[in-house]
């Protein structure tokens, strides 16, 4: 039995980093002032939405200063004996909205055992010992880098752009292109491995260019693109090395797109990264869950401390088109109002709610862990069978959900959506449930 209710609204924390929208044109402003304590101001930058238990940024019971860790720590069935035991009364996951104005640095994600590595050598820049998988479903047109590209693209690059070329050197460059043919008429796993050794040989040299260096080639680069007097069309290479330019002069990370794959993610497209992949979201507004970590590698883009050398080694050098790296939601409920986005990992799933008209209904069966609830459009009910009242009769608790409100779920714990506004409303759900009850939730 539960001693709380299983459903409680929350305020969340946002963060002013310098890369968000500005004032209400930033979803999470938007979103945050959905709290009566909030109110936006319009000069300033609003970046990141945070939901959930994370000591930088922790959510509170809505209009109280009681934190929702607090309320997990009480109640072990809120989260389940197993989740309570497992991550020491926080949630598994940690939720969050980004709204981004201009590129984040690029940077990969830790695994397990690097972050425990880090954590023991450098506690001052890597604050925990957790890995950090994450995945983000786009709410507007999303820009991202993510991933290597294929070889061959990377190649080209060198042939086409003598900028590129001239910061690695002709040594490098004849070294990589040489290799690759090889690797290609190589078979099975040593081709691919040699692939990624040229590649991994490849980044480090850019990554570790001189400084006066990478200035001097950035600079012809942005002027032999001016000059040539033409209006590059948004999300074209050209665009792209002018944009990161204006955004981080003299950095590096502009040569990174190069490397990497660019993507645009439409509204309800989503992107998986793993640990250890190199990425950067460029511009738009997106939902993004993670594991409970705040460890980030970074290697370009930013004026934060850069560590190239870990983020050298660490890197998979994988390489594949950036449409591989999309991640599609799946129906999972008989209504198909419902899509479920789920990461090939244990920490968390998503499921997007889409309701269109007044009046429409969705149930979700309650996930065998905790979930957190956010209301990105529109306004509806929520409404939920509370067994706090111990007695055999179940008293059902419905809360409003209007844009931006932030909910907790407890353990199952099933709920339905209706629509209440003309417009319909649109929820996303994060939630953990143990690996081995992920099939529940599949029709």
């Amino acid at each position: 039995m539960h001693s709380h209710p299983t459903i409680v609204r929350l305020d969340c924390k946002a963060q002013s980093y310098d890369w968000g929208k500005i004032g209400s044109h930033s979803s999470v402003a938007r979103f945050a002032s959905s709290s009566p304590g909030f109110t936006v101001d319009e000069s300033r930058p609003y970046a990141e939405l945070w939901m959930g238990t994370h000591p930088n940024a922790p959510s509170t019971l809505y209009q109280s200063e009681k934190s929702l860790e607090s309320l997990l720590k009480a109640d072990p069935q809120l989260l389940t004996p197993h989740f309570h035991e497992k991550y020491n009364g926080h949630l598994p996951f940690l939720f969050k909205v980004l709204s981004i104005r201009k590129a984040l640095s690029i940077q990969a994600h830790p695994d397990k055992s690097l972050a425990e590595k880090l954590f023991k050598d450098r506690p001052d820049l890597y604050k925990d010992d957790n890995h950090k998988p994450e995945m983000a479903i786009a709410l507007t047109d999303f820009e991202a880098l993510c991933g290597f590209k294929p070889l061959d693209e990377i190649s080209a690059a060198l042939d086409h752009w003598p900028e590129f070329r001239a910061l690695v050197g002709d040594q490098a460059t004849h070294e990589f292109q040489e290799t690759i043919k090889r690797s290609q008429v190589t078979e099975g796993i040593k081709g691919i491995k040699e692939g990624r050794h040229a590649l991994k040989a490849l980044f480090k040299t850019m990554m570790a260019a001189d400084a006066d260096k990478v200035k001097l080639e950035l600079d012809r680069l942005v002027a032999r693109l001016e000059s040539a007097g033409q209006q590059y069309f948004v999300g074209s290479l050209e665009e792209l090395l002018l944009r990161a330019h204006s955004q981080f002069p003299g950095d590096v990370g502009t040569f990174s797109f190069f490397f990497l794959n660019y993507i645009v993610l439409q509204p309800g497209q989503a992107v998986f990264l793993a640990a250890n992949e190199p990425h950067a979201y460029l511009s738009g507004d997106c939902v993004e869950c993670m594991a409970a970590s705040d460890n980030v590698v970074r290697a370009g883009l930013t004026p934060k401390f850069k560590d190239v050398e870990v983020l050298t080694e660490m890197l998979t050098y994988q390489s594949k088109a950036g449409s591989d790296q999309l991640l599609s939601g799946v129906l999972c409920t008989p209504t198909g109002h419902s899509l479920m986005y789920d990461p090939p990992i244990d920490e968390f799933s998503i499921i997007l709610t889409t309701l269109d008209h007044a009046k429409e209904k969705e149930r979700l069966r309650g996930a065998e862990g905790p979930s957190v609830v956010i209301v990105t459009k529109g306004q509806g009910v929520i409404r939920t069978e509370n067994r706090a009242t111990g007695e055999g009769e179940d008293e059902v608790v419905e809360v409003i959900a209007k844009e931006g409100r932030v909910f907790f779920v407890g353990a199952n714990t099933p709920f339905s959506i209706e629509a209440t506004s003309d417009e319909g409303v649109t929820i996303y759900t994060a939630f953990s449930v143990k690996p081995d009850k992920k099939d529940h939730f599949h029709h």
